[in-house]
């Protein structure tokens, strides 16, 4: 094995609870290694930091699996880690779906494994986690069966562009024997066709489960408008609390599609309308034709996936929320989120002031939330901190 010596004065974030090491903090690497392979790390004076997998083509060049520890690596190893997440997830949240692995906040740097009912869906992102995906997986299936819960098949959606970073091809397709992909899930009472092959990510955005609980507790015999809606979570979530009516919007008509048939599915078609739109193109419509909404919510999509892009994402916040508030009636609430890291907590709350001042409302904050729990935030760890949510009530200046 080889191993990897810092320069002194390096792994500064990793000492800090982080789990990353850049090329420009080695000093050297002794012995011979080949990409994806297991490494011990070391500080400078020989101080034994833990064991991670290395990269050379990635910036972030070793990825840590254990921090000042130096156990085999072996299938027991994944097995206890497995396990760990699983009776963590059995404490905190609703297990019928949800995220059983998590990345760097599970210690299973670039991996995520959702499980949709009885089906996983993986998405691995790192060439050092392309190596050891199928026995996670297989060892994922394993724990949870022991705990009798049968699992039908387990489908990869690693798709994403980031793992051209790595050297990796985009992989989409079955781990093991197919299965039939159709899978309808229930969270919150509400009722999903998951389209676990073409949906976005893997399939369905189970981070936001309690706050779409969250948002639809206001709901109740109000006028209701859902933007970026996707496939309708927070529209039905306010449908089913009993709001008189819902209009959910989103630019892409498979989404659309998929939220009209969700609604029907529920039985709240009547009352829980979709549209295909651009969302910053239809408000200012709405504001003009005199609509006023009870609550608003705004889920778009990440504006940023860098730190290159956050000053173009604030404007992007900052305009979105302008329109949002001006639709709100006087005392009614805005949901209001972001679901890129870069957007730390204290950057968009000042962006949401800022579209405040911009709008002439003054805000009344009610909540704060993270994602949902089975998407832990690892203390030490800002990039397993992403999703931010807030709950407004929104008032004219006096």
């Amino acid at each position: 094995m080889a191993t990897v010596i810092l320069k002194k004065g390096g792994g500064r974030y990793l000492k800090s609870g982080g789990q990353w090491i850049y090329d420009n903090e080695i000093e050297r690497i002794e012995e011979e290694f080949e990409p994806g392979d297991i490494v011990t790390v070391r500080d400078f004076d020989g101080y034994l930091l833990g064991r991670g997998y290395i990269n050379p083509r990635s910036t972030i060049t070793v990825r840590m699996l254990e921090r000042y520890h130096d156990d085999e690596i072996d299938e027991s190893f994944w097995e206890k880690r497995v396990r760990d997440a699983w009776e963590y997830r059995k404490s905190v949240v609703d297990t019928s779906s949800c995220r059983i692995i998590f990345s760097e906040a599970d210690y299973f740097p670039g991996l995520v494994v959702d499980k949709f009912e009885d089906v996983l869906v993986a998405e691995c992102e790192t060439l050092g986690m392309e190596r050891h995906k199928e026995t996670i997986c297989r060892l994922v299936k394993k724990v949870l069966e022991e705990d009798g819960i049968h699992i039908r098949g387990i489908y990869e959606r690693s798709d994403a562009s980031v793992r051209k970073l790595e050297g990796l091809e985009k992989v989409r397709g079955f781990i093991g024997e197919p299965f039939d992909t159709d899978v309808t899930i229930c969270e919150n009472g509400v009722k999903y066709r998951v389209n676990i092959e073409e949906g976005q990510k893997t399939g369905f955005f189970l981070d936001q489960k309690y706050n779409r609980r969250a948002a639809a507790a206001l709901c109740k015999g109000k006028k209701v408008l859902d933007c970026f809606t996707h496939t309708g979570s927070f529209a039905l979530n306010a449908g089913l609390a009993g709001a008189e009516s819902v209009l959910g919007v989103d630019a892409s008509d498979l989404a659309v599609k998929q939220a009209q048939e969700n609604a029907e599915l529920n039985g709240l078609g009547d009352r829980v309308k979709f549209m295909t739109a651009d969302v910053f193109d239809l408000l200012p419509g709405l504001l003009e034709k005199g609509e006023r909404y009870d609550v608003v919510i705004l889920d778009p999509p990440a504006f940023t996936k860098s730190r290159a892009a956050v000053k173009n994402a604030v404007k992007g916040y900052r305009e979105i929320n302008i329109k949002g508030m001006k639709l709100v009636k006087p005392g009614g609430f805005l949901c209001t989120c972001s679901c890129s890291h870069f957007m730390t907590p204290e950057l968009l709350e000042k962006t949401i002031a800022e579209a405040a001042k911009g709008a002439r409302r003054r805000l009344r904050l009610v909540e704060y939330r993270l994602q949902s729990p089975d998407h832990p935030y690892l203390i030490g760890c800002p990039e397993s901190l992403y999703l931010k949510f807030f709950i407004y009530q929104v008032f004219e200046e006096y």
